[in-house]
């Protein structure tokens, strides 16, 4: 199992819409999110747009790669993309970035 932690910046502006956004994830968003491999996936929220999400997995790049199949991610996507600070644009899935483990305590 790979213990997944990665960081997005989400623009201070919209903090709020953000929260209530996640308040009511879409439940076909949610099961596609499960059948895909990502299991105890978290997100928390900083007051200054910071976002860590943490999810557990089998295979990170086959979970994104299945999760990217499914219509649904591209619709939340897309309805998520203007949240995120990112220059070029791109949709937060694709802009994850991943952090290095240097510790568990089991």
């Amino acid at each position: 199992m790979e213990r997944i932690c990665f960081v997005l910046q989400v623009k201070p502006e919209r903090l709020e819409e953000y929260r209530e956004r996640h308040k009511s994830v879409w439940p076909e968003m949610q099961e596609a999110l499960s059948r895909t491999g990502w299991r105890n996936y978290s997100l928390f929220l900083r007051e200054d747009g910071m976002l860590v999400g943490y999810l557990e997995t089998d295979d990170f790049a086959e979970a994104r790669r299945r999760m990217s199949l499914e219509p649904v991610n591209g619709v939340w996507q897309e309805s998520m993309r203007e949240f995120f600070v990112d220059a070029a644009g791109r949709p937060a899935d694709k802009q994850m970035e991943r952090l290095e483990e240097v510790f568990h305590l089991a």
